[in-house]
């Protein structure tokens, strides 16, 4: 399970520094938010693989942060909350929850479901497969859709494959060879100077998206989709 990401969404600071603390010692990286709107912008900005929810908070409350989380993503949520009357858990789960833990709990108890939901969840994996999310960067090679900062870029299935590659695998090394190999096949006999023109295009379409990655050249070897730690 390790470096999955885990948004802690919680007004009590004490309570998200506790959760912060146990989830790291697990191998997660975890992100907090405060209130509602904040949750929001660091959902879109992380693409997290799971989210836990406080429901009340001062503002925007849990229900509603689900609700809109859920009208575009289907990342597992478990709710955090202080109450446990069975019509909280009813509204949470209808609004698309995944599980529902009661306050006071204990964080190693958080910790496992939070590993049972996302073996649950897993399952779903396969639908997402071909699909890389990063920070203003959305390719979907089902579709062949290339997304920057929410806009649709148009790239030629070669540009894409090539994108895909290297995004599968961040700070991978490539050689220009094993780009050709991966991407074009074995049967391609053409120049790797090829692949210099397409990162090229590729750098074109993607310059200012993000600091949080570049595709980058290693000189003297090849390439590499480099995402900041």
């Amino acid at each position: 399970m390790a470096n999955e990401k885990i948004l802690v969404v919680d007004d009590d600071k004490n309570i998200c520094e506790l959760l912060r603390l146990y989830l790291v010692k697990e191998g997660f990286a975890v992100t907090l938010a405060h209130d509602g709107n904040t949750a929001l912008k660091e959902f879109d900005h992380l693409h997290p693989d799971m989210v836990l929810l406080d429901v009340m908070m001062p503002g925007m409350d849990g229900w509603e942060v689900c609700r809109k989380i859920r009208q575009n993503n289907q990342t597992p949520i478990i709710m955090l909350t202080a109450k446990g009357e069975t019509y909280d858990k009813v509204l949470g789960l209808e609004l698309g929850a995944d599980d529902y833990i009661v306050k006071p709990f204990d964080a190693k108890e958080v910790t496992a479901r939070i590993k049972a939901v996302l073996r649950r969840c897993g399952s779903k994996d396969e639908e997402n497969k071909g699909v890389y999310d990063f920070d203003n960067l959305h390719l979907d090679m089902n579709r062949y859709e290339l997304k920057v900062k929410g806009k649709v870029v148009d790239a030629p299935p070669k540009e894409l494959e090539l994108l895909a590659c290297l995004a599968g695998h961040p700070n991978r090394v490539y050689t220009r060879d094993q780009l050709l190999d991966e991407v074009w096949g074995f049967e391609y006999y053409g120049d790797s100077r090829t692949i210099d023109v397409h990162v090229k295009r590729l750098r074109e379409k993607l310059e200012g998206a993000s600091d949080q990655w570049n595709l980058k050249t290693v000189w003297g070897v090849g390439y590499k989709f480099e995402v900041k730690e």
